[in-house]
């Protein structure tokens, strides 16, 4: 019997996806308030750059990932792909509790982005293979609160663990049981093979939609050749090298002006959880408005956000900062993937969807390295301030390059 498409129609299915990507990005939560600090603390690096060398691991590892995912899936299967990325990723928290040198934490986070990699880009895929063409947003956006909502109450618990008891490793066996559970989860979900080949037959009379396309046109056409494709890429750049910037610079640059653990960890915290939130209704605003006023003002905004921050002095405006910036990121974050999905037909969207991810995950290694050359050289507040120039100009990017894509491959 044919599978249907829909939401509502897999409703189960869809569902277990959301909650296995709450522990994907929990993953990742773990490390958001503690890392940067162990590494000055424990590790006694003393450059900025050395410090954040962990991010820029983990971001080149996921989107050098995120580039094979689609194609290794589409071969062997979503299901499979998504539980080799959790035996993956049971390597990192026991290799944070016993590493004796910074190389080692450096490793863990290239398992890390492999993990990621491949766990979070099957959930995205997973999701919009059973989805109708006018629910991607709602399905990506649930799909990114679900992370996001795991990345701010791991920072939260971990901070909390490391002021009551230590840095490391008291934060990290945390993760091992997130490992086991994700693991659970990713055996009882069912793969979506069936439905992907649905929606490919029913795309087939799209004259718009170009067959056998290699890896090659595929990677042109996301990264400058398609106007809406690389334009896309381009913000999706942008938004995580504003990423990997906060990634590891917020800890440190709240840590400068006086603020205690506990605190630090609520103002990083609430940047994810409100980019979480906000993702419930953004997702499925797409769905309904379109998605290029949502990227071009959602990148304008995490720029405001970021010299908001820069420019205030009390604990209760850099929380609003940040849930600012949250706001923002959520504004665009579930609207670029719904619109490469609009654009990329049924049989080459999980590739040109991996070439997306590629460069925006690189963003997270491009922002680490460039927010610490720079905090090196001006210090902590101009790495800031500088990087929220490549947001902004995303925003520009997209305002006179993007035509709206939602009615592009509706199928």
């Amino acid at each position: 019997m044919q599978p249907k498409i829909g939401i509502k129609e897999n409703l189960f299915p869809f569902l277990l996806l959301v909650l296995t990507n709450f522990f994907v990005g929990s993953m990742v939560g773990i490390e958001r308030t503690v890392l940067p600090i162990l590494g000055e603390e424990q590790f006694g690096l003393a450059s900025t750059s050395a410090a954040l060398s962990f991010i820029i691991s983990f971001g080149f590892s996921k989107a050098i990932v995120n580039y094979f995912a689609g194609q290794i899936s589409d071969r062997f299967g979503r299901k499979r792909v998504l539980v080799i990325g959790w035996i993956i990723g049971l390597f990192v928290p026991i290799l944070i509790i016993f590493a004796q040198a910074w190389w080692v934490i450096v490793f863990a986070n290239i398992l890390l982005g492999i993990n990621q990699g491949l766990t979070w880009s099957m959930t995205v895929n997973m999701k919009i293979d059973i989805s109708k063409a006018n629910q991607r947003g709602t399905a990506i956006g649930l799909n990114e609160f679900a992370g996001y909502s795991g990345v701010a109450v791991m920072a939260i618990v971990s901070g909390y663990i490391a002021t009551s008891y230590t840095l490391r490793p008291e934060p990290f066996y945390l993760g091992i049981g997130i490992v086991i559970i994700g693991i659970l989860l990713s055996l009882i979900v069912k793969d979506t093979g069936e439905h992907l080949k649905v929606q490919i037959q029913n795309n087939a009379n799209n004259k718009k939609n170009i067959n056998n396309l290699s890896s090659k046109e595929i990677f042109t056409l996301t990264t400058w050749k398609d106007k809406n494709l690389s334009s896309i890429s381009f913000s999706g750049l942008s938004t995580n090298l504003k990423d990997g910037m906060a990634w590891g610079l917020f800890p440190i640059f709240f840590t400068t002006v006086g603020l205690s653990i506990s605190q630090i960890g609520t103002i990083v915290a609430l940047y994810p959880a409100a980019w979480g939130f906000f993702q419930l209704f953004t997702g499925v605003l797409s769905d309904k408005i379109g998605r290029k006023k949502l990227i071009t003002y959602g990148m304008w905004t995490q720029a405001f956000a970021l010299w908001f921050i820069l420019f205030v002095h009390s604990f209760s405006l850099w929380m609003l900062g940040a849930i600012v910036l949250g706001l923002g990121t959520a504004m665009v974050y579930p609207t670029l993937q719904a619109a490469i999905s609009d654009v990329a037909a049924p049989h080459w969207r999980a590739s040109s969807m991996g070439v997306y991810r590629f460069w925006r995950d690189s963003g997270y290694a491009f922002g680490a390295l460039l927010a610490g050359i720079i905090a090196d050289l001006l210090g902590v507040r101009w790495a800031i301030g500088l990087v929220a120039l490549l947001p902004f100009i995303a925003g520009i990017v997209s305002s006179i390059r993007m035509t709206e894509t939602l009615k592009i491959n509706d199928q």
